[in-house]
């Protein structure tokens, strides 16, 4: 049984005080998304000070920072799971403080602990926007629930942004990055601590501990028998690899040592595409939701972002980098609509580990592409002959994966209202 379907099988009295206590706990999960966002992004804008911590290359760099999604890939599988099985108090805090840890670790100068560190980081995240769910459903009724799940996503987003954003000035000041991942691995775990005590205790469903936690992962069966959840994992995955990659990881150094624009600029120009997610989830679902179709959302919001990616690599048009990078991130907020399309083609009874399956395959593709972006094109970024060029070659290789996008987008099932056949009394 999924989280979702839990939420829905809980006595469905409860006392205002454990309303409130929910929410509460929400709260404190949102800002747990928001810092878990913070840590994926601002490695970032500190590629140089990590090559020194570390002692190693740019490529060294980018293939520990990539074993992030390793293990937030498997542990997306894992949460939704656990907080049926043992309920959010016994979950969503420990998924936190596993992050915290790993923060502290990555302040080791050492490879081994910054791979040790990276992955408890990727398993420790995956626990924020599942618990952020599950808390919300228990705590908002079903008419602001929506709201409150698009209000999570919306943080998580900024979250995403000031870790480069914020971050970078005050690396670019003189913080030491040890001195960073020390602190905030710091903040995680006192927030981690509020969490913990903040969230109630839950009576559990008796079947929700019956056949033991194997049992739980029964659902993904299913999901995974449908090769439409596949199409629907692989659309979101190619959309979302040229910001969590290409962004995240290596655009402030792509910027900076391919184009030679100053490292403070880089940021603010790498920071506008977490930026537009803030805009771009929202509006695009918006706008599926409104027109009562997925695919033409979907095809139109990749061709934007191959336009977007032309126009900040060849500049054909008098339009500025941060422009770009803007509308670029505004464009791949559509990735997150496949994580509807997956709910609506498999059964009511999965439809919670269907999140929880598409998570996984979004961020297996992640870790896939990752090392290959690195290893043909990330390792000559600032040492290449013609670095304009080199740019050009890295922006060619996002464009190529939202063009894959729209192939597969159109072997997609269309699950649109709009789409769907209406009652005889409808159509009169």
């Amino acid at each position: 049984m999924s989280a979702s379907q839990a939420a829905t099988s809980q006595p469905q009295v409860q006392t205002q005080a454990q309303t409130r206590a929910f929410v509460i706990a929400w709260f404190f999960t949102v800002v747990f998304y928001f810092l878990e966002y913070a840590v994926r992004s601002s490695p970032s804008v500190m590629i140089s000070g990590l090559e020194d911590h570390f002692s190693t290359s740019a490529l060294g760099i980018a293939t520990i920072l990539g074993v992030y999604y390793y293990t937030y890939s498997s542990m997306s599988l894992v949460a939704g799971a656990a907080l049926d099985h043992l309920g959010a108090k016994r979950s969503v805090p420990v998924g936190m403080a596993i992050l915290g840890l790993g923060c502290l670790l990555f302040s080791v100068p050492a490879v081994l602990a910054g791979d040790i560190g990276r992955l408890c980081q990727g398993a420790g995240s995956a626990f924020a926007f599942t618990g952020a769910v599950y808390l919300a459903a228990r705590g908002f009724p079903p008419r602001y629930l929506a709201t409150a799940i698009g209000a999570t996503q919306c943080v998580g987003m900024l979250g995403g942004s000031a870790g480069q954003n914020v971050v970078g000035p005050m690396i670019e000041h003189g913080l030491g990055v040890h001195v960073f991942w020390i602190g905030i691995g710091i903040i995680i775990l006192v927030v981690a601590v509020l969490l913990y005590v903040s969230t109630p205790k839950e009576q559990l469903a008796a079947h929700a501990q019956e056949g033991g936690f194997g049992s739980l992962l029964k659902p993904y069966e299913v999901v995974f028998s449908n090769p439409q959840s596949y199409l629907c994992g692989i659309v979101a995955g190619l959309l979302f690899a040229p910001t969590t990659i290409g962004d995240m990881i290596w655009g402030v150094a792509a910027f900076q040592r391919d184009l030679q624009f100053s490292y403070h600029n880089a940021v603010v120009i790498a920071s506008m595409v977490p930026l537009g997610w803030v805009f771009g989830c929202p509006l695009l679902g918006w706008l599926s939701d409104r027109i009562g179709r997925r695919k033409p959302v979907i095809v139109g919001s990749a061709a934007v972002m191959m336009l977007a990616g032309a126009q900040i690599a060849f500049h054909p048009l008098p339009i500025s980098a941060k422009v770009g990078m803007f509308i670029f991130g505004v464009a791949s907020g559509a990735a997150m609509i496949p994580y509807s399309i997956i709910k609506e083609v498999n059964p009511d009874n999965v439809k919670g580990s269907a999140t929880g399956g598409i998570n996984f395959l979004v961020f297996a593709i992640t870790a896939l592409l990752g090392p290959v972006y690195a290893h043909r094109i990330g390792r000559g970024t600032g040492n290449t002959p013609n670095l304009a060029v080199h740019f050009q070659r890295g922006a060619i290789f996002w464009i190529a994966c939202c063009a894959i996008a729209i192939v597969v987008s159109f072997f997609l099932r269309e699950t649109g209202r709009a789409a769907q056949p209406q009652p005889a009394a409808a159509q009169k």
